[in-house]
């Protein structure tokens, strides 16, 4: 497993950027959720929580690197489950987005919130599927995959608080016209 090996030290930085990022996100969702304007658990469900998948995603990709796989056909397959059920979740993510009624996702929101990490999964699930004819190009594959869902969740992020602190916050200390 010579390719896996060459990867190290990506994936130590990603895994450590995820999993701090991941931290960074439930302290900065402790300090809104003492806003009373945050009664919006839909909106939390489509724009919070995949976030956090995301992150969770990447820094699981970023440990079974490091797994010594008996063989490299038990980690396509896991690439495969993953890229499919990320799909799957992107689908159940796109599902909440439209039914919630607490924010109106603009082209912004669709791209980054559902499109890129689209991407980012069937990107996974065709590394895991190109690894066996042709490993070290699947795992550029997989190193993208892994970044596109670090920097997506940061842009998320960002702009949840973004979003509470200019807009929620700024509308609660404007005086009623």
């Amino acid at each position: 497993m010579p390719d896996l090996t060459q990867w190290d030290s990506f994936y130590v930085i990603v895994g450590s950027a995820a999993g701090a990022l991941i931290g960074l996100q439930f302290v900065v969702m402790t300090l809104l959720a003492d806003s009373p304007s945050l009664a919006a658990p839909d909106a939390g469900a489509a724009f919070g929580s995949p976030t956090i998948v995301h992150f969770s995603v990447a820094l699981f990709l970023s440990a079974i690197v490091r797994v010594p796989w008996p063989s490299m056909t038990i980690f396509s397959s896991v690439l495969e489950l993953m890229g499919l059920l990320g799909v799957i979740y992107m689908m159940i993510v796109v599902w909440r987005m439209t039914s919630q009624n607490s924010y109106r996702p603009d082209l912004e929101d669709w791209t980054f919130h559902a499109g890129v990490p689209a991407l980012a999964y069937a990107l996974l699930l065709a590394a895991g599927l190109e690894e066996p004819m042709h490993a070290h190009a699947a795992m550029f594959g997989v190193g993208a995959a892994a970044l596109l869902l670090l920097f997506d969740g940061i842009h998320n992020s960002w702009d949840s608080v973004a979003y509470h602190v200019f807009v929620i916050r700024r509308n609660k200390q404007q005086p009623p016209n």
